[in-house]
């Protein structure tokens, strides 16, 4: 019998009591998927700009969480997408937001930090035949006005990365029965989620595809492995653990419930399929063995994250290279990304992609869902029956 989300912390403990009582639990019933409501413990990423309705609905059509990355949306776009959401699908589905929305001198940086920024892309621009920008007056986007709209929609679940949303935010998820979900780059992140009432964790490793989620101290000095930061996590706190990065198939999922997950997250093999916003030759890039070798850069938008290596990402890492804090930096290269796209110029281009971007096999998210499971389904019980046997000792 499905329970019914009304009390996420009610609902923990009927999870952890379930699996406790049902040694032979199938691989696919673990406390995430019980919290969640899902029929597997499968979480697509949000994927950030390239986030789609139909994607997320595709996901949680078949059983696991599809999420929507919002955090460049304004507050009436995220209710049309809500509502678009929720005519495709009437499963859970995840909006994702980042609790920090601009890095320290955004509001300040002016005419002459914008000009010795692009002077790094103006070649490029003006090669492709664009104008170069003007200088625009930084516009903030609220975090606090983007979440009203997910509470006041009563959303079935929100996660978060870049920190932790205030405590009257999570009072009100917890009020409405809206599941949690928090993301952690190391294990004191997990923590300081676990202590604020989080109801799910996502670890998150470096191999990780876009940006780092990372909040307690910089990213740059919080790049821990999926496989070292997984097993930590769960070790240090009672909530179930969502593994994530660098986890593109069945090998990798199976490894993540080694690891002590209880479910998982995949973003860029969801990223290569039709079903997502990435553009022809974005998609194209992460199919090919060029998506082989990624790196990590600040010059795409101020913040470290990761994508395919190419003379962009090359010529924006070079010392001296000035680049704008976050959001301004992103607006900045999007300048030259409209007219690289357009002349199919891909080493001009933001190709986001994890390390694991090269086991990318599937055009058709809902095709990649039926491999995933069938080929989990024939080897996982036993992997995470010793999972259980493990959490039960603790």
């Amino acid at each position: 019998m499905k329970v019914e989300v009304t009390n996420p912390d009610h609902l923990r403990r009927a999870a952890v009591q379930n699996e406790s009582t049902s040694p032979s639990t199938p691989w696919n019933k673990t406390r995430v998927s019980s919290i969640l409501g899902i029929d597997y413990p499968i979480i697509q990423g949000p994927l950030g700009g390239l986030s789609t309705q139909r994607l997320t609905a595709t996901v949680s059509n078949f059983g696991g969480l599809g999420s929507f990355g919002a955090h460049g949306l304004a507050a009436s776009a995220i209710k049309d997408v809500i509502a678009e959401i929720r005519e495709l699908t009437v499963k859970p589905f995840a909006m994702n937001l980042w609790v920090s929305t601009e890095d320290e001198g955004a509001r300040t940086s002016g005419r002459k930090e914008f000009a010795r920024s692009l002077k790094h892309l103006a070649g490029h621009i003006e090669a492709l035949g664009a104008a170069l920008p003007d200088h625009k007056s930084y516009t903030p986007v609220r975090f606090e006005d983007q979440v009203r709209v997910l509470l006041d929609a009563k959303i079935p679940a929100f996660s978060f990365v870049m920190g932790v949303p205030p405590q009257e935010i999570l009072n009100e998820c917890r009020a409405h029965g809206i599941i949690t979900i928090g993301t952690a780059t190391t294990v004191a992140e997990a923590i300081v989620l676990g202590q604020a009432g989080v109801n799910v964790i996502v670890a998150s490793g470096f191999e990780a595809g876009g940006h780092r989620g990372s909040f307690l101290m910089p990213a740059e000095d919080s790049l821990i492995g999926t496989f070292s930061l997984t097993p930590q996590v769960v070790d240090a706190i009672s909530v179930p653990v969502v593994a994530a990065g660098g986890i593109a198939d069945a090998r990798g999922i199976i490894a993540a419930f080694a690891l002590g997950a209880e479910g998982v997250q995949i973003g860029t093999a969801f990223l290569a399929t039709e079903d997502a916003g990435a553009s022809v030759n974005h998609r194209n890039a992460l199919l090919s063995p060029t998506a082989q070798r990624t790196s990590l850069t600040k010059g795409f938008t101020g913040r470290l994250a990761r994508g395919v290596h190419n003379q962009l990402i090359e010529e924006l890492n070079r010392p001296g290279v000035e680049i704008l804090p976050y959001p301004l930096q992103r607006q900045l290269v999007k300048n030259l990304a409209v007219p690289a796209e357009k002349a199919g110029r891909t080493e001009l281009l933001q190709l986001w992609a994890g390390q694991s971007a090269s086991l990318s096999r599937q055009s058709d998210a809902k095709t990649l869902l039926e491999i995933l499971v069938s080929e989990i389904s024939a080897v996982a019980d036993p992997v995470v029956d010793c999972n259980r046997e493990q959490r039960a000792k603790r």
